[in-house]
């Protein structure tokens, strides 16, 4: 067994802590990342304060992982000692569904299982995530990190990234379309620079009207204020495609009416709670719903390659691992911009 130390909540809604525990070895399928950053999503703070039922602990959350390769398996043939290399949200499923074999294991009609707190089907016990001085993975599920792209702003391009780079390819944000951004936190400014790279107009959509100007920042050619009427009516039938980012309630209907003819809805946040909307509302102009969950393997590194293509990153705020409590009660209370990432160093 190989010996990690991670930061690790030992019951719901406690503290992260230093925590020493194994990882498996190396079998000759995987990959072993010392990882150098770690992002920290609000899906970690869910998970970690109970939010989501009950859940085994002790748990290492993190599923924003960036390090170097040190070593890999006899069969490894895509992973060399010394490579850069990133893990996203879920590092198994069972390869052999409808989904899987289509490349779409993301969907994985079984269950992907989950970088962290999630049954290990072939290993036993749990998952035990990014938080942490390594992870040993299956080379499938892990993906290389261009050298160009800075490791601390990559970090997060494995969750938030991904999960807004995916519905923007899938309904082919690009010249022509009006895109809207629903929200402008973790998730909702890598829509923002994503989209504008496709080519596509982009609007941010906001409560907040302090949010223009980072909006004009990121490259978002419009602000829309959601509170003023005048102008939400003034955009009715404008936008091609509007991706919901937030994470708290919203009057879905209201959003719905800016959409035009086949125009698509794409939640992407989770608001834990259900949320409605008049049938009208989609039947006028054949407006869709859709959901998205981030994307297969195959999508991350494409988009990892976009991103250095187009010098895409994550804005962060780096801290050292003894400062993630703090960064988690920030989090809570949306006093980020926009992700924070720990250094790897420090834990």
């Amino acid at each position: 067994m190989i010996s990690a130390r991670g930061l690790a909540a030992h019951e719901a809604g406690a503290d992260l802590v230093p925590w020493d525990f194994e990882r498996r070895d190396v079998g000759p399928g995987d990959v072993q990342i010392s990882i150098s950053h770690s992002g920290v999503c609000h899906s970690d703070i869910h998970l970690v304060r109970g939010d989501w039922g009950e859940q085994e602990f002790p748990v290492v959350p993190g599923h924003e992982i960036v390090g170097e390769v040190v070593a890999v398996g006899a069969d490894v043939t895509n992973f060399s000692v010394g490579d850069r290399a990133g893990v996203g949200v879920y590092v198994d499923s069972c390869r052999e569904c409808a989904n899987c074999v289509a490349g779409q294991s993301n969907y994985c009609l079984e269950g992907m299982t989950g970088t962290y707190a999630n049954p290990d089907r072939r290993h036993g016990g749990f998952t035990q995530g990014g938080y942490a001085t390594t992870i040993v993975v299956d080379q499938g599920y892990v993906v290389h990190v261009p050298e160009s792209l800075d490791p601390a702003g990559a970090a997060p391009l494995l969750c938030a990234g991904i999960t807004l780079y995916a519905p923007l390819r899938r309904f082919e944000a690009g010249p022509g379309k009006r895109v809207g951004i629903v929200g402008l936190g973790g998730l909702g400014h890598m829509g923002v620079k994503f989209a504008v790279a496709m080519g596509a107009d982009v609007t941010v959509i906001s409560h907040s009207p302090e949010k223009k100007a980072d909006a004009e920042k990121l490259g978002a050619q419009h602000f829309l204020l959601s509170t003023d009427q005048d102008a939400m009516d003034a955009e009715r039938y404008g936008f091609d495609l509007i991706i919901n980012t937030v994470s708290v309630p919203l009057d879905t209907n209201v959003y719905l009416e800016l959409l035009g003819f086949h125009g698509v809805f794409v939640n992407v946040g989770l608001p834990g709670e259900p949320f409605s909307f008049d049938a009208p509302r989609i039947l006028n102009q054949g407006r869709s719903i859709v959901g998205s969950m981030i994307g297969p393997v195959s999508q991350l590194q494409e988009m990892l390659d976009f991103s250095a293509e187009h010098g895409i990153h994550s804005e962060v705020e780096v801290i050292p691992a003894n400062y993630i409590n703090d960064a988690y009660g920030r989090v809570i209370d949306s006093d980020v911009r926009y992700r924070f990432v720990i250094d790897g160093s420090t834990i």
